[in-house]
C-alpha cells in the first residue's frame, strides 16, 4: 500500500475536525498513525481504507 496515499488521507481527515490547513500533530504522530493504519490493513485486507483512516484519526483525537 502506498504510504503517501495514507498520509494524504490522514491530512484530509483532520480537515473535518480543524478548519485550518495545518494539522495539529507532529511528524512523529503522523508516522505513528500511518503505521497503525497500514498494520490494520495488513491484518484485515478486506477493511475499507477510508473507514480505517477515519477510525484511527478519531481514536487519536479522542484519547
Amino acid at each position: 500500500m502506498d504510504k503517501k496515499l495514507v498520509v494524504k488521507m490522514i491530512k484530509n481527515c483532520f480537515k473535518q475536525y480543524y478548519e485550518t490547513d495545518s494539522i495539529p500533530i507532529g511528524e512523529q504522530d503522523l508516522n505513528l498513525l500511518t503505521n497503525r493504519i497500514l498494520q490494520w490493513k495488513e491484518d484485515e485486507p478486506t477493511a475499507d481504507l477510508y473507514e480505517v483512516v477515519n477510525d484511527v484519526v478519531y481514536e487519536f483525537l479522542t484519547n
